[in-house]
């Protein structure tokens, strides 16, 4: 990508189940992602050798990280370290989620 990184040339992908991912910007190490999900969507339980901190853009979520579930909403942030077990269920639809992940992730290219 490129130091800046604009919405509108930011392509969105359907991944099914009323959830869509727009890659928002990568370099380096780094990569950053957009996450939209109407009321009911899941985040299936995975794990990934990435770390990963999620913002909660709007909206809100249930996650589990590993053994520990709680709901979060606009404002919060998630941390999943590397090969940890996580998952999300959305709560409103419309929430959306801002995903920062190290190393960038090479799958979704």
């Amino acid at each position: 990508m490129s130091v800046f990184g604009f919405y509108d040339g930011a392509q969105a992908q359907d991944l099914g189940g009323g959830v869509t991912r727009r890659i928002l910007n990568y370099a380096g190490g780094l990569m950053m992602v957009e996450v939209r999900m109407r009321k009911g969507a899941r985040g299936d339980t995975h794990t990934h050798p990435h770390e990963q901190m999620t913002f909660v853009a709007s909206g809100s979520f249930e996650f589990t990280v590993g053994d520990e579930t709680h709901t979060v909403k606009a404002g919060d942030t998630v941390y999943m370290p590397s090969n940890v077990p996580h998952g999300t269920l959305s709560l409103e639809d419309g929430s959306v989620l801002i995903d920062v992940f190290t190393p960038i992730r090479e799958d979704f290219l």
